[in-house]
């Protein structure tokens, strides 16, 4: 499959399948939602009357669907001001579906469904980490990725937004990530709190915006983690 370049340096992939997706989910939020707003990766914001915009990522992990991996997927989220109340991460291809939010916390898959819930009690020293390139952020941000790296038990690259529903559904404890944007975090930040998970920036406060993100199964092991990251504001400012 073809794909155009959004970045001036490097490869910011951006193909016709995510042009076609969000705009059939546009479509269909104008004609059952006409007064609310829309933010979308491909086409920018459209002002709305409600106070409701919804954030899209119409393929979340470009890079992958390219290559032909499964773990890319489709990001969707309803938020009031920037605060993202329900959220779904959705995998087409495998029939994957992470919700939460609005009282709902569920997965649905190929094997049925289950409530979504994040996994408590674990140190770093026991923790699975996911981060979707090795190369974090900046220099001094990817120093301190590996800090905390080098501490957790497990450490995995490259799952995009996947590893946000497998955080969702207690199969791993942390997600860090640096350079977001806000529809790469809208739909995930409603789909971690609502199974009782922890996502901050890297000095504890919103990630909403996007930027830096990590996200924790619990409170322990997110502020056991904060202590490392945020040492990131000495040198370069918070996020």
């Amino acid at each position: 499959m073809g794909a155009d370049n959004k970045a001036a340096s490097g490869f910011d992939p951006v193909t016709e399948g995510d042009r076609a997706a969000e705009a059939a989910m546009r479509a269909i939020l104008a004609e059952r939602r006409p007064g609310d707003g829309i933010f979308g990766e491909e086409f920018g914001r459209s002002e709305g009357t409600t106070g409701l915009t919804w954030v899209l990522d119409p393929i979340d992990g470009t890079r992958g669907f390219l290559s032909g991996t499964p773990t890319w997927g489709v990001l969707i989220a309803a938020c009031e001001g920037t605060r993202p109340v329900y959220g779904i991460i959705d995998q087409p291809f495998i029939g994957e579906r992470f919700e939460g939010g609005l009282g709902t916390a569920r997965y649905s898959g190929p094997q049925g469904s289950a409530p979504l819930a994040a996994r408590k009690g674990v140190p770093l020293s026991e923790a699975i980490l996911f981060s979707t390139f090795p190369e974090v952020g900046s220099p001094r941000e990817g120093e301190l990725f590996r800090r905390v790296s080098s501490q957790a038990r497990l450490t995995r690259y490259g799952t995009d937004c996947y590893a946000y529903g497998l955080l969702a559904l207690g199969h791993v404890d942390l997600v860090i990530e640096a350079g977001l944007q806000r529809y790469d975090v809208a739909g995930p930040i409603a789909v971690i709190e609502a199974a009782g998970g922890v996502v901050t920036n890297w000095t504890g406060g919103s990630a909403d915006e996007g930027g830096r993100l990590v996200a924790a199964g619990s409170a322990a092991l997110h502020a056991e983690v904060l202590e490392i990251l945020s040492q990131v504001a000495g040198a370069e400012g918070a996020a």
